[in-house]
């Protein structure tokens, strides 16, 4: 797959941008495991035309992660459009609208998937854009507002044809916001809508290499985008990978591979923000880790409670000489 002539390879593996979870430390690992593609956390365009520096250090991307592209989200076209300039000056590959966060505070404000409420101001603020910077510009959105306005297939073609380069679908209405299974049946028609020339980037409860294999085999996306299924294990890009290649399923790591792990992302974790919030900013991929290790619950517990790396690292050891070898459930 190209995106304005910078080469994905044939069935690309997309880290999917999230809030608090894509930052550099993890976007790390998820690229040494095999992604193909990262997407940063989203950004909010207000911000960075305020010079908040929370926001301003969201784009540091390092060499070793290209190609990854930096998502910004809001709901005016003049702020959008002097954000996306800011952006192209850290020169990512590609710079990406967010047409889909379904969270209240942003979508019920107009912004993210709220754009899909006011599809003649997308449309507007994605041609701003496009014309406004030289990095190719691409959007991420879902199928539509809700379950009787499914109208994915008309806006991937006028996003097309004001210049977006690459479309990734998240194959829920806003309404649904992370609720049921995915509905990849939309997904499809737009990849096969003769019409459609850009890549389609398939997303939705991608969480084993079995959907991702039917995610292109059957509805032809593109590529394939991965969120919540990389949190906490961000070796499913390895595992999704070795599938293609051999037919054969990876096991997960060993316990005391995913501490070792655990260990390194919190010191990268602790040193890009600070301790107590670096430590924050770990418990959804603590909360993740460890699935099917039989009477963990207490131990889980003072994980997530933990407040310190001592703290942490004690922890850690007792799992580790609890369960080291142990089968799980």
């Amino acid at each position: 797959m190209q995106i304005a002539g910078k080469e994905l390879g044939k069935y690309p593996l997309v880290l999917a941008p999230m809030e608090d979870v894509t930052n550099p430390p993890f976007r790390k690992f998820c690229k040494e495991f095999g992604a193909d593609w990262l997407y940063s956390e989203f950004v909010s365009a207000d911000a960075l035309v305020r010079s908040v520096h929370k926001s301003l250090k969201k784009l540091t991307i390092e060499e070793s992660e290209r190609p990854v592209t930096i998502q910004i989200y809001g709901r005016y076209i003049d702020s959008m459009t002097e954000a996306a300039k800011i952006v192209e000056e850290v020169q990512p590959d590609f710079i990406d609208l967010n047409f889909g966060c379904p969270v209240k505070r942003v979508a019920q404000k107009g912004a993210g998937a709220g754009l899909l409420k006011d599809i003649p101001l997308m449309i507007e603020m994605a041609e701003r854009i496009v014309k406004a910077v030289k990095v190719p510009v691409t959007a991420k959105t879902r199928l539509g507002w809700d379950c009787e306005h499914i109208i994915i297939e008309d806006i991937a073609e006028r996003l097309q044809d004001v210049g977006i380069q690459a479309l990734a679908i998240h194959g829920r209405t806003r309404s649904q916001m992370y609720a049921g299974e995915a509905d990849w049946e939309p997904i499809g028609r737009v990849k096969n809508n003769p019409r459609i020339q850009i890549p389609i980037i398939g997303n939705g409860d991608i969480t084993s290499p079995q959907k991702a294999k039917e995610a292109f085999d059957k509805y032809g996306v593109d590529a394939v985008m991965i969120g919540r299924g990389a949190i906490g294990r961000p070796w499913i890009f390895k595992q999704i990978k070795h599938y293609f290649q051999t037919g054969e399923m990876l096991p997960d790591l060993s316990v005391a591979e995913q501490i070792d792990i655990l260990k390194e992302q919190i010191l990268l974790s602790v040193d890009w923000i600070d301790e107590i919030r670096g430590i924050l900013h770990m418990r959804r991929h603590m909360a993740a880790m460890f699935k099917g290790l039989p009477h963990f619950r207490e131990l889980r517990i003072q994980m997530l409670r933990a407040e310190s790396i001592e703290e942490l690292w004690r922890i850690f050891e007792l799992i580790r000489e609890r369960y080291s070898g142990v089968e799980r459930a």
